[in-house]
């Protein structure tokens, strides 16, 4: 009987086993299967739940490419059936909103180039137009009673002045808007001079402007004047408005001026709002990187300062469900500072601040119905875990591994529902108790085409670094690894530098996947300077972005190749942004890759300053401009560009053409200085293309990026 069911165990094993090998491979356009869960909302009954699918599809309208759609689904909380579209239009759909007795959801629809909102009953039948604000309408968000919904909207500097029901007196900003030789703002007064440029000064102004509307000048005076993927004079500001829920009803201003605004909601009794923004008179909103909350009126009007102060953002504010508790953060005006999470009175004063201690980047702060526990979600070593904080003792529990990461979640009554991504799957819908017991996945967007596939889980490991810090780093090894064989190493980077990558981080899934069934083995960590591990750990790359960082990754490496499986002849490494920095950074100084990659980097810190809008991390870092004595032998030190001449090793760089967060002379820089030397050098730019490519671009470059980066590494690992 014994050997009978030996070998039955047998047999079930090699059917199991020949089953896995049987899987498909991740391949490239997997890419475009992904379905990615955001904007989770629960009706206040906990019962069923919306969210927001994006998906890639063929482009119909030009052949070959591919376009995001967002389309909006419902399904019940109880999962007694699968999840239900809502939306079906082409141009897609998003930030669902519940109503309050869960009858109707508001969301935003693009119509007539302009994001706006719309009604769906849950009784069926075709969404209805609520709003065709000429500026557009965003974030609904509804009153207590049903009646009405709050909407954000995003206004030019140059619509602002010229609404009459906006701006009734036809004022003008009393912060000073930077046009040299003008005082008081007197260039932004209406000019009615006939446009001449022949004739006296008002009228060559005039016929300037005119050249400026038409664009055959592009004018800045501003100090931020550099976007994603051009250049702009432009100043807008965000607003929050009220509509009644009825047709052609008419949008009502609740916040005013020439200022930005964050966020908006009232209090419990609907008798006052709680805003957050940066309302500074005496700045150029470009300079003033404060941020305030403030409480007013419920028609916006009396407003006054609740939180702010000089150097400081206070935001995130989040009212508990009777409106007697106000959760929030405040953090430095500085790049490099993990935010504090604070609670008070609403009616108290600073004096009642009480501080949370989780020292991690929060995201959303939402209340229980109590209000015995705020529950939040934080990136934290290599995951992104939901936390709850006990009100009365100040204890934060984390609920979640650090296996997984939560992108989007609500929580009502004792229910948390939340878009879950792990090793196995980018993105998947999960239903839990709130104490996020008894988990259950309650939609297969991606689980189900993936039950075919073969799947690399990566294996965690950490070590002390030379400042006492813990380092943790992933190994991945190939698809079908055999003990005994060798096979090529991956050495892959993130970027920030205060990223964090890890199995709770969907944007790598399919890069770090693909590799691995290509036959790569992958280790990738979170060196000193990323997100996850608190203030010190952020701060551990200040004044050096190098060595460090350099030491971190390299040992990661050392140590995933003291393992014996990797073939220390067919080690290659890439990164992108912070990590093309540090890509270059290290072919700068070590030798040992066969081939390297760096993406979007930034290779000489002096020229970056100038021409990257991110430009705010040289002083951040490096304490000081490139002018000044103190900073100028710290940029040259730290940019890689200073390293040029040792590098030997093949080199393929990539910039997208109109990436203005690094700017793109960073890579001809580098380029060019190799090109120069002679050196094994190919140079990739995708036209269009922003700094976002890897993540939400063209999916066709998308896909080029990656099979160039593969082609390159295997042009030299055959040699």
């Amino acid at each position: 009987m014994k050997k009978i069911l030996l070998g039955s165990s047998f047999v079930f094993f090699a059917v199991f086993l020949f089953a896995q090998t049987t899987k498909e491979k991740i391949k490239v356009t997997d890419l475009l299967n992904i379905k990615a869960i955001n904007g989770v909302t629960l009706n206040n009954d906990g019962s069923k739940t919306a969210f927001t699918v994006t998906s890639i599809e063929t482009d119909a309208e030009n052949k070959g490419e591919y376009k995001y759609v967002n389309q909006i689904y419902v399904v019940p909380t109880d999962g007694s059936s699968s999840p239900k579209q809502l939306t079906t239009t082409k141009d897609g759909s998003s930030q669902a909103a519940w109503s309050p007795d869960g009858k109707q959801i508001a969301f935003v629809r693009i119509a007539e180039g302009k994001p706006q909102i719309f009604l769906l009953s849950m009784d069926g039948g075709e969404a209805i137009q609520l709003t065709k604000y000429k500026y557009g309408a965003g974030s609904p968000k509804w009153t207590s009673d049903g009646k009405r919904i709050i909407f954000s909207s995003n206004i030019s500097l140059k619509d602002l002045l010229k609404d009459s029901v906006l701006n009734p007196k036809k004022e003008i900003p009393k912060w000073p808007y930077e046009k040299p030789g003008f005082d008081k703002n007197e260039n932004l007064k209406t000019n009615s001079a006939k446009a001449d440029a022949d004739g006296n000064i008002e009228e060559i102004r005039a016929y300037l402007e005119n050249n400026e509307k038409e664009k055959k000048a592009k004018v800045l005076t501003k100090l931020q004047f550099q976007e994603e993927s051009t250049t702009s004079n432009e100043i807008n500001f965000n607003h929050f408005f009220i509509v009644d829920t009825k047709q052609n009803a008419n949008p009502v201003e609740l916040t005013h001026g020439f200022y930005r605004y964050n966020s908006i909601d009232f209090t419990p009794d609907g008798k006052q709002l709680i805003i957050s923004g940066d309302i500074d008179s005496t700045e150029h909103p470009d300079r003033s990187l404060e941020n305030e909350i403030f409480i007013a009126d419920a028609d916006g009007n009396n407003l006054h300062l609740l939180l702010g102060a000089n150097g400081k953002r206070y935001g995130s504010p989040s009212l508990s469900p009777s409106g007697k508790w106000l959760a929030f953060q405040s953090g430095l005006t500085s790049f490099v500072d993990v935010p504090v999470l604070n609670i008070m009175p609403l009616n108290g004063s600073s004096k009642d601040i009480i501080t949370i201690n989780l020292d991690r980047n929060k995201g959303n702060l939402i209340w229980s119905s109590d209000e015995k526990y705020l529950y939040t979600s934080a990136q934290s070593n290599g995951g992104a875990p939901i936390y709850k904080i006990n009100l009365q003792t100040k204890k934060v529990e984390r609920l979640s591994d650090y296996d997984f990461g939560v992108n989007s979640f609500d929580l009502k009554n004792n229910t948390i529902v939340y878009s879950k991504t792990e090793a196995s799957n980018p993105f998947e819908l999960f239903v839990a108790d709130a104490e996020m017991k008894n988990a259950k996945r309650i939609s297969s967007f991606n689980f189900d085409w993936l039950q075919s596939k073969q799947l690399s889980s990566p294996e965690k490991h950490s070590f002390t670094n030379n400042k006492g810090l813990t380092v943790e780093y992933w190994v991945m090894k190939p698809i079908n690894y055999e003990s005994g064989k060798k096979y090529p190493l991956l050495l892959d980077i993130h970027g920030g530098p205060s990223a964090m990558w890890g199995p709770g981080e969907n944007s790598m899934w399919h890069e770090f996947q693909y590799f691995c069934a290509k036959g790569y083995g992958v280790v990738y960590c979170n060196p000193r300077g990323s997100g996850g591990y608190g203030a010190e750990f952020l701060r551990a790359n200040i004044n050096d972005w190098g060595t460090g960082p350099t030491s971190d990754v390299i040992a990661a490496l050392d140590k995933t190749v003291a393992e014996g499986w990797a073939d220390t002849s067919k080690l290659v490494v890439s990164g992108g942004s912070y990590a093309g920095y540090l890509v270059s950074w290290i072919v700068g100084h070590d030798h040992r890759f066969k081939a390297a990659c760096s993406q979007r980097g930034v290779y000489d810190l002096n020229t970056f300053f100038g021409e990257g809008n991110a430009w705010r991390l040289v002083p951040n870092y490096f304490g000081g401009y490139p002018w000044e004595e103190k900073a100028k032998a710290i940029l040259q030190r730290e940019s890689p560009i200073s390293y040029v001449e040792n590098i030997t090793t093949p080199y393929i760089i990539f910039h997208g053409e109109n990436d203005l967060r690094t700017g793109t002379i960073q890579g001809e820089m580098l380029y060019k200085s190799l090109k120069v030397l002679g050196r094994p050098v190919e140079y990739v730019r995708h036209p269009g293309a922003t700094h976002e490519i890897t993540r939400s671009g063209n999916n066709r470059q998308r896909i080029d990026q990656m099979l160039r980066t593969y082609e390159f590494f295997e042009r030299w690992l055959n040699k």
